[in-house]
């Protein structure tokens, strides 16, 4: 490997160790074997950097999300896929908590991570786009603006909201099942009244 490739696994180790706050360019240097100069070399900054690592940390748990654990069904109806994914999103909690808690990092130190911050808002569009492909099937490239606008967001943000009940209290956080039928609940009423 060379110094990027090395900065970038260093980074992603400071990161699930310390999280954005406390990981610092010397931490990632002494974790990576490189030097303090390798980093704007290679990413400009610190912060560049660390954005990398974290989203290299979050790509791959999309895959998982989907079925690779638990194998899509064929014929399945939008109310199957929507409670596979996520009983998918839920048995990744207890591995990925690392990942889950730096996301709440960043929402929660937001004045102390301006840079990093700029830098993941470009990068959520990206992210409400794959949860609009997981649950609609559609390939990411091929969802239209207006899916990714509204239903990505919505994934979003039941994703975000669910992964605070896990964080919190797995005991009484809301289940695959529960979300399902409350997803069912609701759109029945939405039929009854219009």
């Amino acid at each position: 490997m060379g110094h990027r490739e090395d900065l970038l696994e260093g980074a992603k180790r400071c990161l699930l160790e310390k999280g954005f706050v406390r990981t610092t360019a010397r931490d990632i240097v002494k974790e990576s074997g490189t030097n303090l100069g390798s980093i704007g070399y290679h990413y400009g900054s610190k912060d560049a950097l660390l954005v990398e690592a974290y989203i290299a940390l979050v790509e791959p748990m999309g895959t998982d999300f989907d079925g690779a654990r638990t194998g899509a069904g064929a014929g399945e109806s939008s109310l199957e896929r929507f409670r596979r994914v996520w009983e998918n999103v839920i048995r990744s909690v207890p591995e990925m908590r690392p990942i889950w808690m730096m996301t709440l990092e960043v929402i929660t130190q937001r004045e102390r991570l301006a840079g990093i911050r700029e830098l993941l808002i470009g990068a959520q569009k990206e992210g409400t786009a794959g949860m609009a492909a997981l649950f609609t099937g559609i390939e990411e490239s091929e969802l239209p603006d207006d899916v990714i606008e509204s239903e990505g967001r919505f994934y979003t943000t039941l994703l975000n909201g669910l992964m605070v009940q896990w964080l919190f209290d797995p005991e009484s956080a809301t289940t695959a099942e529960q979300l399902t039928e409350g997803l069912r609940r609701v759109m029945d009423r939405a039929a009854e009244t219009g």
